[in-house]
């Protein structure tokens, strides 16, 4: 076969003139594959990062950390509370004048613990480093259960669920000691006041 405009040899079946590049007629251009289904060549997986879950061990130092830096300021406001009671006290005051003289100070002592421990764990675990100080040493951060920033109204609920209930008398002790427990044997670490307020607590890489 030869090419129709420089007459140069065409071999059977050639779709072009191999000289000038004339196509030949009568020849069937070989269409190109279809594209591969499914991810193209030059795209890369990308790596998801790893889950990595805040054990019991990690979680009771942190807070052992926060129970330090909390006792300082309800250490001085202890002490204020019971100086001013100082001098009834050692004045051979009888019992009933001792019960209305400390009683008062001891719930209002109750009432300032439970509400720094709720502003400090709540306000500390929705800012942006979604930890307390004692978590932040350890590199561990709370997240609602898609991972995102937790809500103040939902740190408050973690709170309340844990160390509020755990101030009950008698069985609350018994349940925070059973809800801390459960951070270490539950798959995803939560303890029963994470389960409830939906919240996971995380450690970095």
């Amino acid at each position: 076969m030869y090419c129709s405009k420089c007459g140069g040899m065409v071999p059977e079946g050639a779709a072009f003139c191999g000289a000038c590049g004339q196509p030949i007629a009568g020849s069937v251009p070989v269409a190109a594959p279809p594209p591969a289904v499914g991810m193209p060549p030059y795209a890369t997986p990308v790596p998801q990062p790893q889950v990595l879950y805040a054990g019991f061990w990690l979680r009771f130092v942190a807070a052992i950390i926060d129970g330090l830096i909390l006792g300082v300021p309800l250490g001085l406001v202890f002490l204020m509370l019971f100086a001013s009671a100082l001098p009834s006290l050692t004045r051979g005051a009888d019992p009933m004048t001792v019960v209305l003289t400390v009683l008062p100070r001891v719930l209002l002592l109750l009432v300032v613990s439970l509400a720094g421990g709720w502003l400090y764990w709540a306000l500390m675990e929705s800012s942006a480093w979604q930890a307390t100080l004692g978590k932040k040493v350890l590199g561990l951060y709370v997240t609602d259960l898609a991972g995102n920033r937790a809500t103040f109204g939902r740190t408050s609920g973690r709170f309340f669920a844990g160390r509020g209930i755990g101030a009950v008398p008698y069985l609350g002790g018994l349940y925070f000691l059973i809800s801390c427990i459960t951070a270490g044997l539950t798959e995803k670490k939560q303890a029963l006041h994470d389960m409830i307020a939906g919240c996971l607590v995380l450690r970095k890489a």
